[in-house]
């Protein structure tokens, strides 16, 4: 069987900019989880068997990080921000909760690790946070930052991950930064150069996957 790979985006932007490189499917899945998550098991289950599965596209880097924009970051994790239980005394993720998200332990998503191993040297390896809501306040930054320990935010690569890994398919998430998070007023961003960047991260990627 010929060795193929599903690239899910959020935009349609990601998707152009990835263009559809020989052996890949392509898709604009839509953004946040939900759209995530459907459109990966949608793509697998209507246009699989896929060998790999490959979310990409842009991120927000969190305070502290010190990414620059167009900066690579090849998730080592991926981690749900929000899936939890916010008490007086502060925030519980699914474990301390004892409760379960999937076969893996608390909000933590874990990428396939010969992916991460031929993936590794594009970027730099870091847990990437899936958030609900994106850090437009240096103070919802810094809660993500803090509660998570990832080095940038998305909204889409945990389902991605997740939803692969429900039906056996090696997944992992890769991103460009984009923007900073914080106040809106003091973000710098820069999208063209990291769709641009993307182009080169995902081919990148392609190269390393399908060399012995």
């Amino acid at each position: 069987m010929s060795r193929r790979i599903l690239i899910v985006t959020a935009v349609q932007a990601e998707a152009d900019a990835i263009g559809r490189p020989s052996g890949t499917f392509v898709v604009a899945g839509g953004i946040g989880r939900t759209n995530a998550a459907a459109a990966t098991t949608a793509a697998i289950l209507s246009d699989g068997p896929f060998t790999w599965v490959l979310n990409a596209g842009v991120a927000g880097s969190l305070p502290n990080s010190n990414l620059s924009l167009g900066e690579i970051v090849v998730a080592n994790a991926c981690i749900y921000a929000e899936e939890g239980l916010q008490t007086p005394d502060g925030f519980q993720n699914m474990q301390e909760m004892g409760l379960s998200l999937g076969n893996f332990e608390g909000n933590e998503v874990p990428v396939d690790s010969w992916m991460l191993e031929r993936l590794s040297n594009i970027g730099i390896a870091a847990p990437i946070a899936t958030v609900v809501t994106c850090s437009g306040s240096n103070a919802q930054a810094k809660l993500v930052q803090e509660r998570t320990g990832c080095l940038c935010e998305a909204m889409e690569g945990a389902a991605v991950v997740h939803a692969a890994k429900r039906v056996g398919a090696p997944a992992i998430e890769i991103r460009v930064i984009s923007n900073t998070t914080g106040d809106r007023e003091n973000q710098e961003w820069d999208f063209e150069l990291a769709l641009n960047v993307l182009n080169k991260a995902v081919d990148a990627s392609i190269h390393a996957l399908w060399s012995e």
